[in-house]
């Protein structure tokens, strides 16, 4: 999203009285993702500065849907009736340093939480690539970092508060409520509006990113598990040319009595035949890395070496398209080779793909559910018309590995393949009648994928 239009929202979200549909916008500014290729499908948008105002909203209405921060690439969140907005309801609620819990506001974004934390000497166990993103809305479509020791962000979530569709406020925790609380963290927003989040928390610490270039294709199909695994995270980026890794991104935290560093512990400035960068770097090497957390080996806070982009900057290049795939670990070789032979049908129409390994979770909607995974991610030109055409190339092509495509994101994928990859699928479709019996939680998107053929 442009910075200007992004101040002419949070001027009209301040401005607008209580519980009054945002409709001041101008007849070509028409409320849109961050990205600007998707268009909400109504312009009522209110906002709720309390929980009793959400429940009075969910009493009044019968259809809508919560807008978060409008970083997903579909239509999740949209509605032809009603959309409401948390945006202001952001703060910290406790930190409960014992428990090594913090509960929070829903709609507080991870580069709001990240830095009180870090000041009162905690830490989150990962971060997204961005930080610009709402931990419900995050939580909520299982968007996560990288690390094959680590889940995705809903994996810190060990309690949520919950509006349901008449109303009710409920509590779920992990310590008590078993199944229901596995079913209901990664909920696609069709439980009901999500008001308060605890996150588990562990001490702060200090990290660095190093970063390579060229990497030989080779040299992953050979070595992958040690390569994915030589750091806390690790990032790979590839435009799907000249058989090569453009960039690897190296996040280490630095324990106490130890350091990483390259030329000590492998010898060289080289990993795996990359050589190592001399300036940081953006993922894509033709924009510029001023909007990119410090790179180089510097130490620094955790939450400004685990994401790829810095909270204060527009991130990425912004006008942009999304797509993601997740695959099993064990597969992961394979799947990276099989979108290869795909180069030049994917590189006229691609900025990027990233690499990432995630953790396998207990999750019923996740990606990651019960499997370690591996996840492609493109990063398009914003051109629709060729990208609709491509993915059925990319999913037929990961097809022999059940592809899970991330909720938020572009996939062309059918709706009766995407259901039978989730086992517990008939029994969220039971609990959403039982949070929302009237679908007022539904839309398009949820009919369509969930419950289409």
């Amino acid at each position: 999203m442009k910075k200007r239009t992004f101040l002419k929202l949070s001027s009209a979200l301040m401005a607008t009285p209580i519980l009054a549909p945002l409709t001041t916008w101008a007849a070509d500014d028409k409320l849109k993702n961050w990205a600007g290729n998707y268009q909400y499908s109504t312009d009522k948008l209110y906002k709720a500065k309390s929980i009793p105002q959400v429940q009075e909203l969910v009493k009044k209405y019968s259809e809508l849907k919560v807008l978060g921060t409008r970083h997903c690439f579909n239509g999740i969140a949209d509605s032809t009736n009603n959309l409401i907005s948390l945006g202001e309801m952001d703060d910290v609620i406790s930190l409960d340093t014992k428990a090594h819990t913090v509960t929070v506001d829903a709609s507080m974004k991870y580069g709001q939480l990240a830095p009180y934390l870090d000041k009162k000497g905690f830490a989150l166990h990962n971060l997204a690539s961005l930080p610009h993103i709402s931990i419900a809305g995050a939580c909520a479509t299982a968007t996560h970092g990288s690390g094959v020791k680590n889940g995705n962000l809903s994996t810190a979530v060990a309690a949520m508060e919950i509006v349901t569709a008449k109303g009710e406020v409920r509590t779920l925790s992990r310590a008590k409520d078993g199944e229901t609380f596995r079913a209901a963290v990664v909920h696609l927003g069709a439980l009901g509006v999500v008001t308060k989040v605890t996150l588990d928390i562990q001490p702060t610490f200090m990290m660095r990113q190093d970063v390579y270039e060229n990497l030989p294709l080779a040299q992953l199909q050979q070595h992958f598990e040690a390569i994915v695994s030589s750091g806390y995270s690790v990032s790979l980026f590839t435009d799907w040319q000249k058989k090569r890794i453009n960039e690897v991104w190296i996040k280490s935290r630095i324990e106490k009595g130890k350091t990483f560093d390259a030329k000590s512990e492998r010898g060289t400035a080289e990993f795996y035949g990359a050589k190592r960068a001399t300036k940081n770097l953006h993922p894509i090497a033709e924009l510029s890395a001023v909007n990119c957390t410090e790179q180089m080996g510097v130490p620094g806070p955790w939450y400004e070496r685990l994401p790829h982009f810095r909270m204060g900057f527009i991130p990425s290049s912004g006008k942009e398209l999304q797509s993601e795939y997740f695959v099993p670990r064990k597969n992961a070789v394979e799947a990276i080779l099989a979108v290869e032979k795909l180069n030049a049908h994917i590189s006229p129409h691609l900025m990027i793909t990233e690499l990432r390994t995630i953790d396998a979770d207990n999750f019923w909607m996740s990606p990651c559910y019960k499997q370690p995974s591996l996840a492609i991610h493109f990063t398009w030109k914003q051109d629709w018309a060729s990208v609709k055409k491509v993915l059925p190339m990319i999913e037929k092509e990961l097809a022999p590995f059940n592809p899970r495509p991330h909720w938020g994101k572009l996939f062309t994928l059918a709706p009766k393949q995407l259901q039978s990859r989730y086992e517990k699928l008939p029994e969220f479709k039971q609990l959403m009648k039982e949070y929302d019996p009237q679908g007022k939680f539904r839309n398009a998107f949820l009919d369509t994928n969930l419950f289409g053929s």
